[in-house]
C-alpha cells in the first residue's frame, strides 16, 4: 500500500516518442524526482516502525515479561530517545526532592475512546444487588502511543494509574471518562531524593498500589536504567548480584514523585497494608520481600521466601501477608510483626501468580499461571474448595467489595472471565485486546479497567 506513491511516478513516464524531449529537461527534475522517491522511501520505513508494539511479540517467561535484555527506544547504556519527556506539572518551587520532570502532559495525546453510554462513567447508587447476580458489559476502549500497560490500579478516587514499563519509561494517569490526566516520567536524579552518589536515572514501572486514603501510589520499578546500573536480571533470574531497584511514591494531587525508596532485586508486585504502616514489595530476583516503614519512607527489612515471588494479599488487621513464590509453587504466610516466614498455605497449586483475600480473611483466591485455573482456598480447613478453569494462562484478578465476583484476565486468550465466587463457575467471558495482564476494580462507578500489554486498555461496566 505505501509503495502505491511510487507506482503512481511510473505510470506517467514518457512514451517512447517523448522520451527525447525528456531528455533535454533540465538535470534537476531527475535530481527531485531522486528525492521524491527517497522520502517516500524513509516515511515508509519509519512509518512502519513507530506503530510496532515495543518488544510485545520477544518470548516469555512463566509470568509473561519479555525476555530480551535490548529495550526499544534504548541503547546499551540506557540513554532516553523518548520524545515526549518534556513539559512539567505540579507546583516547581518545591524543594523537597521531587522530580521537575516527572510529570508531562499532552496538549492532545492520541487515543479512541467508544463510549457505550455516559452512564459507564457515572457513580452509582448500591441498588442492595450482589456482584454475582450483575452482567458485566463492554464500556470504551482507552489506547495512546504511551501505552504498554502491565498493569493498572484504581485510587478509589477517581484516577486510573497504568504502569509502562521500560517500553515508555512512564506511568499513564486516566480519569473515568478515560482521558488523560498525566503522564508522569519515571526519570529521576537520585541525588536530589538522598540516594548517595546517586545519579540521574530512569527506571521501568511495573506494578502500583495506593495508600488506604488513596494520597500516595507507590510504584515498583522492574529496573533502572542510568550510568553505573547494569539491568540485565529478567524474568528466569537465579538469584545473585543483581542491581536493586527502587520504589517511587506519587503524589496524587500534584502527580509527581516526592520519594524514592531503595528495595530489592527486580521489584513486581507491591501492596500497602490496610493499616497503611508497611509497604510490602516481592522482589523477583531478589528472591525475597522488602517490608517498607511509609511513615519513614525506608525499608525495613527483607524476608527471604524462595524463587520469584510475585503476588501479595495482606489480612484487614495487617498482621499477616500471603506471598505467592512462583518457581516453587508455594504461598508463603508472613507474621507482618515479627517480620518471618511462618510457614505456607497448602494446596497452592502451580506456578501460582495473583492472590486475593475476602474481606472476612478465610478465602484465597489464588490465579494459576500455567495450570490455567484460579482456586480458591478455605484458610482455615487449610485445603482448596473449589477450582475453576477460566483461560489459557490466568494472570491477575480483582475481587469485588462484597465478594461475590472475581474477575480474572486470561492472558494468552484475550479475554476477562467473571467468575461466581460461592461456586467457582464462569458466569461470564468478553474479549479485551491483545495480551491483557493487569485488572482493577472501581467501586463507584463499577468500572472494570484491564491492561493489555499490546497497548490498550479495555473498561467494563458491572450492571
Amino acid at each position: 500500500m505505501r509503495e502505491q506513491p511510487v507506482e503512481r511516478v511510473r505510470a506517467h513516464d514518457p512514451h517512447p516518442a517523448d522520451a527525447r524531449r525528456a531528455a533535454r529537461r533540465p538535470l534537476v527534475f531527475g535530481t527531485l524526482a531522486v528525492v521524491l522517491v527517497a522520502a517516500l522511501v524513509v516515511a515508509f520505513v519509519t512509518g512502519d516502525a513507530d506503530n510496532q508494539p515495543a518488544a510485545l511479540d520477544a518470548a516469555e517467561s512463566s509470568d509473561g515479561s519479555p525476555t530480551g535484555n535490548a529495550e526499544p527506544g534504548r541503547d546499551t547504556a540506557g540513554d532516553p530517545s523518548d520524545p515526549d519527556r518534556t513539559g512539567t506539572i505540579g507546583d516547581t518551587g518545591d524543594t523537597s526532592g521531587s522530580s521537575d520532570a516527572s510529570a508531562t502532559t499532552s496538549d492532545a495525546p492520541r487515543r479512541t475512546t467508544t463510549t457505550v453510554d455516559r452512564t459507564a462513567i457515572s457513580v452509582l447508587r448500591d441498588d442492595g444487588a450482589p456482584s454475582d447476580e450483575r452482567e458485566m458489559r463492554e464500556a470504551f476502549t482507552v489506547s495512546d502511543d504511551e501505552l504498554t500497560p502491565k498493569s493498572v490500579v484504581a485510587s478509589g478516587k477517581g484516577l486510573f494509574f497504568a504502569q509502562n514499563m521500560m517500553y515508555r519509561h512512564n506511568v499513564s494517569v486516566y480519569d473515568r471518562g478515560g482521558d488523560k490526566v498525566a503522564t508522569i516520567s519515571d526519570r529521576v536524579d537520585l541525588a536530589a531524593f538522598g540516594v548517595e552518589d546517586g545519579v540521574e536515572a530512569d527506571g521501568s514501572p511495573v506494578e502500583a498500589t495506593f495508600t488506604p486514603d488513596g494520597r500516595y501510589a507507590y510504584v515498583s520499578n522492574y529496573k533502572m536504567y542510568g550510568n553505573g546500573f547494569n539491568p540485565v536480571a529478567d524474568d528466569p533470574c537465579d538469584a545473585g548480584d543483581w542491581d536493586d531497584s527502587y520504589v517511587y511514591r506519587i503524589d496524587t494531587k500534584r502527580l509527581r514523585i516526592d520519594k524514592v525508596i531503595p528495595t530489592g532485586a527486580v521489584p513486581k508486585y507491591v501492596a500497602v497494608t490496610p493499616d497503611g504502616s508497611k509497604l510490602l514489595v516481592s522482589n523477583w530476583c531478589g528472591f525475597d520481600v522488602s517490608v517498607i516503614d511509609t511513615a519513614k519512607n525506608v525499608e525495613i527489612t527483607r524476608i527471604p521466601v524462595g524463587r520469584h515471588p510475585r503476588g501479595i494479599a495482606v489480612t484487614s488487621d495487617s498482621s499477616t501477608a500471603y506471598v505467592t513464590v512462583m518457581g516453587e509453587s508455594r504461598i508463603a504466610r508472613i507474621d507482618l510483626a515479627a517480620l518471618a516466614v511462618v510457614g505456607d498455605v497448602p494446596d497452592a497449586g502451580g506456578t501460582p501468580r495473583h492472590l486475593q483475600l475476602s474481606a472476612d480473611d478465610r478465602f484465597l483466591y489464588v490465579s494459576n499461571n500455567l495450570e490455567g485455573v484460579v482456586r480458591k482456598i478455605d484458610l482455615q480447613i487449610g485445603a482448596a474448595v473449589g477450582t475453576v478453569a477460566t483461560g489459557l494462562q490466568p494472570r491477575s484478578t480483582v475481587l469485588t467489595p462484597d465478594g461475590t465476583a472475581l474477575f480474572v484476565v486470561n492472558y494468552q486468550d484475550g479475554t476477562v472471565s467473571k467468575v461466581r465466587t460461592s461456586d467457582m463457575t464462569v458466569t461470564q467471558e468478553l474479549y479485551s485486546g491483545v495480551h491483557p495482564v493487569g485488572i482493577t476494580y472501581d467501586p463507584a462507578t463499577r468500572q472494570i479497567w484491564v491492561a493489555n500489554y499490546a497497548g490498550s486498555l479495555s473498561v467494563f461496566v458491572d450492571r
